[in-house]
C-alpha cells in the first residue's frame, strides 16, 4: 500500500510540470521543509501485522485535504487508506503542523462572534 503511493509521490515530486505543486497546493521545497519538521512527531513504525503509512503520505494526504476539502471517501480512493485512519492522520498532522509553525502563524486573539 505505502510503497505504491510512495512511488507515485516520488514521481510527482520529480515532475517539472508542477503536478505535485497542484496536487498539494505547495512547492516541493516547502513540502520537504514541512516533512522534515513534522517527521519526528508523526512517523510510525511498521508492525508484524501492518505496514505503517509513511510520513510523506501522511503529510500529502493532509495537505490535499486542507487544499481541496475532499471528503474522506475520495481521499480513501486516492490514497487507499481507510476513512477512520485518514481522520486520525489529519488530526495528528494538523497538530504537528500547528506545533512547528506556531511562531510563523499569527492567530487573532479576539472572537468573531
Amino acid at each position: 500500500m505505502g510503497e505504491t503511493m510512495n512511488q507515485q509521490l516520488a514521481e510527482l515530486l520529480g515532475e517539472p510540470s508542477g503536478e505535485f505543486d497542484n496536487f498539494v497546493q505547495m512547492s516541493c521545497t516547502d513540502f520537504e521543509y514541512l516533512l522534515q519538521k513534522i517527521s519526528p512527531m508523526v512517523s510510525k513504525q511498521d508492525t508484524t501485522w501492518r505496514e505503517a503509512v509513511p510520513t510523506k503520505i501522511r503529510l500529502a494526504l493532509t495537505l490535499r485535504f486542507l487544499a481541496t476539502g475532499d471528503d474522506y471517501r475520495s481521499l480513501n480512493y486516492l490514497f487507499k487508506i481507510s476513512s477512520s485512519l485518514i481522520s486520525r492522520i489529519i488530526i495528528e498532522v494538523c497538530l504537528a503542523l500547528n506545533d512547528v509553525l506556531q511562531d510563523m502563524i499569527k492567530v487573532s486573539k479576539t472572537s468573531c462572534y
